[in-house]
C-alpha cells in the first residue's frame, strides 16, 4: 500500500480525536480524559433479579460511567468499549470461570442502528469469549419507563437458545436496571438444558441497587 491511504486513515484518526470531546467532562479533543478514565475503575457489588439470580455488577451506572456508556450505546462511541471493558475485566476472571460467557442478545433494530452488539463487543474487549446461545424470539417495546412489572411482562418469552446443550453459563449484559431481562435470559437457557450460576454487568442503575438493599 502507498503512503497515500495510510496519510488518508491518520487523518481521519486525527478529525475524529479533534471533534472528539470526554464523555464525562465534555472536553474537547480527547475521547475520554485521564481523570474521568479513572472514574472508570471498577467498584464490583452485587445486585439480584426479581427471581433471586446474583448480578455482579462492575460499575454504579450514574455519573461518568453512565455517559459513557450512553455514548458507546447511543453515538456510536465504540472505541469506548476498551476502557469500560476493562472494569468488567476482572469479574469475567472470577466469576465466569469455567463457564460460559453469553451475552444478552441485542434486538435486530437495535443491531442495524449501531452496526455491533454492545454486550458481546464488552465480552471481547474484555479480553473473553462470547458464546451466541442466545437469540430473540419476538419483538419487545422499549423498556425505559416501565415499572418492574410491566418490564417483566415485555421481556417474557422474548428469547430463546438458539441450540441445545449443557453446562454451567454466566449471561452478561451492558446495564441492569430491575434484572428482568436477565431472568428472561436465564429462562430461555435452563429452558434448553443449560445452567446459569449468575449473571454480570458492566453496570447496575441506582434503581436496582436500592431495591436490593431494602429486601
Amino acid at each position: 500500500m502507498d503512503a497515500d491511504p495510510w496519510r488518508r486513515i491518520g487523518g481521519d484518526a486525527l478529525a475524529l480525536l479533534l471533534a472528539a470531546t470526554c464523555p464525562g467532562c465534555e472536553r474537547p479533543g480527547t475521547l475520554l480524559c485521564d481523570a474521568c478514565r479513572m472514574l472508570l475503575r471498577a467498584e464490583p457489588h452485587e445486585v439480584r433479579t426479581p427471581t433471586g439470580m446474583p448480578v455482579h455488577a462492575a460499575l454504579r451506572y450514574e455519573g461518568v460511567p453512565a455517559r459513557a456508556i450512553r455514548r458507546l450505546k447511543e453515538d456510536g462511541a465504540t472505541m469506548l468499549a476498551r476502557p469500560l471493558a476493562a472494569s468488567l475485566a476482572g469479574i469475567l476472571r472470577t466469576r465466569a470461570a469455567g463457564a460460559l460467557i453469553v451475552p444478552v442478545p441485542t434486538s435486530r433494530a437495535a443491531f442495524r442502528r449501531r452496526g455491533y452488539r454492545v454486550p458481546e463487543l464488552l465480552v471481547r474487549r474484555a479480553g473473553a469469549t462470547a458464546h451466541r446461545l442466545l437469540v430473540s424470539a419476538r419483538r419487545t417495546g422499549d423498556q425505559r419507563g416501565l415499572d418492574r412489572e410491566a418490564r417483566a411482562r415485555n421481556v417474557a418469552a422474548s428469547m430463546r437458545a438458539a441450540r441445545r446443550g449443557h453446562g454451567r453459563v454466566v449471561i452478561v449484559d451492558d446495564v441492569v436496571t430491575t434484572g428482568a431481562t436477565l431472568d428472561e435470559a436465564a429462562r430461555a437457557l435452563r429452558a434448553a438444558g443449560f445452567t446459569p450460576v449468575c449473571a454480570i454487568a458492566l453496570a447496575a442503575t441506582p434503581r436496582l441497587r436500592d431495591t436490593a438493599i431494602s429486601s
